[in-house]
């Protein structure tokens, strides 16, 4: 059960899981409710999932799901662990650099694939197993080089923040061409022209103006985001002096 009596020390919602079942569910699990949950969002948006429309895909009775979940913190939660595991960097890459850039580039992907992951607010990114483990790994590789616990972290959540941000801005921007029916980088800047033309005859914007003409890789997300990832990753390098591969 979700609940908890009065006066009982609060179990998380990943205790709860870990212990045996007293009886046996089949017809309704968490990881059932997370699959559909996960579809839902996928199809319709964030705000599509609600504890009554997962009751009427699940065709069980409103209250069932809260046998499992006691609300929607517990609901992302079980959605936000589900599609981190989609994310699978290989056994044998044990260098700080290769690893933090493997998940990188795994958790853009995984945020163009899940839209919804940009609207859910921060804390339910941190505590679930499966993102505990993502981060686990990455802290080891650091801290492997010789990191001590706050720099390491440092190092991680700095890397962090920049995919969060990049991939966040990126679903925005197509979520923004699909109001206004715009497929292409061609349609959009398009779309924009009058806005851009008149602030570019202003004269005021001169770099911006140059980049406007002279740019060949204005539609290419991932060599924008794997260009600023490099970055972000030679900075710490130099930074904290862990160049060198393993």
């Amino acid at each position: 059960m979700a609940t908890q009596k009065k006066g009982e020390p609060e179990v998380s919602l990943w205790e709860r899981l870990d212990r045996p079942a007293a009886t046996q569910r089949a017809a309704l699990t968490p990881q059932k409710i997370a699959a559909v949950a996960v579809k839902v969002a996928d199809a319709e948006g964030f705000a599509a999932v609600t504890m009554r429309r997962l009751a009427t895909e699940l065709g069980v009775a409103p209250m069932a799901a809260y046998r499992h979940v006691s609300g929607k913190d517990d609901l992302w939660a079980l959605m936000v662990d589900r599609v981190t595991a989609e994310t699978v960097v290989p056994e044998d890459l044990t260098g700080w650099r290769e690893v933090l850039r493997a998940y990188a580039v795994g958790s853009r992907q995984l945020m163009l694939a899940h839209p919804w992951l940009a609207q859910l607010p921060t804390p339910h990114f941190a505590l679930t197993p499966n993102r505990m483990a993502v981060a686990e790994r990455q802290l080891a590789a650091l801290e492997r080089r010789g990191l001590d616990a706050d720099t390491a972290m440092t190092a991680f959540r700095t890397v962090g923040a920049y995919v969060h941000g990049v991939s966040q801005s990126e679903v925005a921007l197509r979520q923004y061409m699909e109001h206004n029916g715009w497929t292409s980088g061609d349609e959009t800047r398009q779309g924009l022209a009058p806005q851009m033309m008149y602030l570019m005859n202003t004269g005021r914007y001169p770099a911006y103006q140059r980049y406007a003409l002279a740019a060949g890789r204005k539609d290419d997300a991932a060599w924008q985001f794997e260009t600023g990832l490099d970055c972000v990753l030679d900075g710490i390098a130099v930074r904290l002096g862990i160049e060198e591969q393993e």
